[in-house]
C-alpha cells in the first residue's frame, strides 16, 4: 500500500486556493516548531459566508495537501460550518494521512480557527474564546 492516498498526492501536486488575499477579513497562522510546518489562511467573508479562502504553507507534502483540502472544504460555506471543520474531517477528505503526519491536519484546523478569531476580533463579533485557540498557542505540538 502506498504511503499517501491519490487525493493527498493530487492536492500536493495541484494545490487549490494557493496565495494571499490582500484585503482579507481574517488571517490565521499556525505553526509547529517541532516539524517546521507553518500554515497561513486568509479569509474573505461576506454576510457570514466564506466567499474566498487562500493559503500559504511552508511544509511537507502532507501540510500542503491538508491546507488545500481544508480550504476546499470551507469555501462557500457559512462561518457556522467552517468553525466546525475538524482535523479528522480534513484527514478523511484526503482518504487518510500516515499517523506521523496527522499534525498537518491539526494545523489546518487551527489556522482556520485563528483566521475566524481574527475576523471576529476585527469586527467586534462576540465568540466563545474556548472555541478558538489563542494566537501563538502550540497545542498541536503536544501530539508528538
Amino acid at each position: 500500500m502506498a504511503l499517501y492516498s491519490e487525493k493527498v498526492m493530487d492536492h500536493f501536486r495541484n494545490p487549490r486556493n494557493v496565495g494571499v488575499i490582500e484585503d482579507a477579513d481574517g488571517i490565521g497562522e499556525a505553526g509547529n516548531p517541532v516539524c517546521g510546518d507553518i500554515m497561513k489562511i486568509y479569509l474573505k467573508i461576506d454576510n457570514d459566508i466564506i466567499t474566498d479562502v487562500k493559503f500559504e504553507t511552508f511544509g511537507c507534502g502532507s501540510a500542503i495537501a491538508s491546507s488545500s483540502m481544508a480550504t476546499e472544504l470551507i469555501k462557500g460555506k457559512p462561518i457556522s460550518e467552517a468553525k466546525e471543520l475538524t482535523n479528522k474531517a480534513v484527514t478523511e477528505a484526503l482518504d487518510g494521512l500516515p499517523a506521523h503526519k496527522l499534525h498537518c491536519s491539526v494545523l489546518a484546523e487551527e489556522a482556520i480557527r485563528l483566521a475566524l478569531r481574527d475576523y471576529f476580533d476585527k469586527n467586534n463579533i462576540p465568540y466563545d474564546p474556548a472555541e478558538y485557540p489563542d494566537p501563538g498557542c502550540e497545542s498541536c505540538c503536544h501530539t508528538h
